[in-house]
């Protein structure tokens, strides 16, 4: 077996590159699926007829460059964009919310939409009734703090 893979690199580098990708669709990091672009240039390199310690040094330097290079660029167009495309707790930030018992530093319950979230207040003790602002989302805990106050008004 080892002999038979000895001279079938490219099989090394295909396998490597099919698990990083699976597990890149697991994890959701923009990690593993640099290692992968590293695997497909080792798996080049070995179709050009390099030997097996140059596709290690290829797989190698590929896959740092691309974390280092490409990975940083790739996360900063994933997060950007307006705020109606944020998903999940992201679009929680900045929304009112009910208190539904009293929310202290040490916890609390709150009413963000239609769903009860475990919270802590940033500061101070609200009472339960008072309309909140989702400050922060730590967990699954909402962290809350009292609306500002409007001027203006008589």
């Amino acid at each position: 077996m080892f002999e038979w893979l000895g001279e079938n690199w490219w099989a090394l580098w295909l396998t490597a590159f099919l698990a990083f990708a699976v597990i890149e669709m697991i994890t959701l990091d923009l990690f593993f699926i640099m290692l992968g672009g590293g695997a497909l240039a080792a798996l080049v390199a070995d179709f050009a007829g390099a030997d097996g310690w140059l596709q290690i040094v290829v797989f190698c330097v590929v896959s740092l460059l691309m974390i280092a290079f490409v990975r940083p660029v790739a996360l900063s167009h994933l997060k950007k964009g307006p705020a109606e495309q944020r998903t999940n707790v992201d679009r929680l930030i900045g929304e009112q919310a009910v208190v539904m018992e009293a929310v202290t530093s040490d916890g609390g319950l709150v009413k963000i939409g239609g769903d009860i979230w475990s919270a802590r207040s940033a500061a101070g003790v609200l009472p339960a009734g008072q309309k909140v602002v989702v400050a922060a989302i730590d967990g699954a805990t909402a962290v809350v703090s009292a609306p500002p106050a409007t001027t203006g008004q008589t």
